[in-house]
């Protein structure tokens, strides 16, 4: 167990924010996580951050506390039967690099969440999704380390207690546990999602006649890639903003003010998309020092250099409220303020 002090979170987080942590330290292994809860205990008393690729967090400050950096590497084929494939990855693997992993070994399920960045440990505590396809529709099981008790705990889909980019680790149980391993369950024929967003249409642009596992990963990191700035040259965090579940029956309302709102049904609800409202705010392409709006997806606020935490989170707060003036819906940022 190495730990530095007063490290710059410059490099760990991908909206190149500048701050610093009294404490850091990185472990690859159970025995190393172990060493460092037992010691904060005993020694530091320091309240814990734990990170995996830094890709959904904003800090707005220092973080005056131990920053734990997951670097459990691993993937496994655990079993198979007549349907499936059985996956287990380890919770500081890459999540692109798994999803590719998946796709060349034809394993079918993960491949509309293609380019998604961060790490897999975050994949259940978000229920990421993309283009029709969240992590709870191939969600087997994890294994979490309960930092109190310093033990592993198993947690199925029902115990995960999945939302739309949430789950109990963000709520009831925020905090008390870090993600070791994630299970997946993937097809050994593909069934595949190409209706969501425009994959059919890149499929087209491809000239692909009919969907395969890697197809399809390729079109979707094509229409990622031509929205989504490449943190490597633009810090950012992906979609800021969570798209807003509202009633239908609200819905119908904004639809008789605002004719061409863009909508998604399911049953009694209604997902309105984020970026449409924000772009009809006037915030897209929007710029103030370095901070701003990204020109070509609303969603996603960006560091075009040098903006604090402060700035970027400022700008988030103005947005929310414009988009609340003019359409009565109240925005939730999906990015962890630190």
């Amino acid at each position: 167990m190495q730990i530095t002090e007063n490290k710059s979170l410059l490099p760990y987080n991908s909206f190149g924010i500048d701050a610093t942590a009294n404490y850091f330290s990185v472990f690859g292994s159970l025995q190393t996580l172990d060493d460092c809860i037992s010691k904060n205990k005993k020694d530091f008393q320091a309240p814990l951050l734990v990170l995996g690729g830094g890709s959904n967090l904003l800090f707005t400050g220092n973080f005056n506390g131990w920053v734990l950096k997951n670097e459990i590497r691993g993937i496994q084929l655990i079993r198979e039967d007549h349907d499936y494939y059985y996956v287990q990855a380890m919770a500081g693997e890459n999540w692109h690099s798994f999803v590719l992993h998946c796709v060349n070994h034809h394993y079918a399920g993960l491949e509309n969440l293609s380019l998604i960045p961060g790490s897999v440990g975050a994949s259940p505590m978000q229920n990421i999704g993309a283009y029709g396809v969240e992590i709870k529709d191939v969600f087997v099981e994890l294994e979490a380390y309960h930092i109190e008790e310093q033990k592993l705990v198993w947690f199925g889909k029902n115990d995960c207690e999945f939302g739309y980019r949430e789950s109990i680790f963000k709520r009831t149980l925020k905090d008390q546990f870090i993600i070791i391993s994630v299970t997946f369950q993937l097809r050994k024929k593909g069934v595949y999602q190409t209706s969501y967003g425009a994959i059919e249409k890149e499929l087209e642009a491809m000239h692909v006649e009919t969907p395969t596992i890697k197809a399809i990963s390729d079109a979707v990191i094509r229409i990622r890639s031509s929205k989504l700035p490449d943190p490597a040259a633009i810090g950012n965090a992906g979609s800021f903003f969570k798209n807003p579940v509202i009633a239908k029956t609200a819905y119908e309302l904004l639809k008789n003010q605002f004719a061409d709102i863009p909508g998604y049904t399911d049953r009694d609800s209604v997902k309105v998309p984020a970026g449409w409202m924000i772009e009809q705010c006037g915030w897209k392409g929007y710029r103030k020092g370095d901070a701003g709006c990204y020109s070509k997806q609303a969603l996603v606020l960006v560091n075009y250099g040098k903006a604090s935490g402060t700035e970027i989170y400022e700008l988030s707060a103005q947005i929310i409220a414009s988009v609340q003036q003019k359409f009565g819906i109240t925005l939730e940022r999906e990015v962890n303020i630190i």
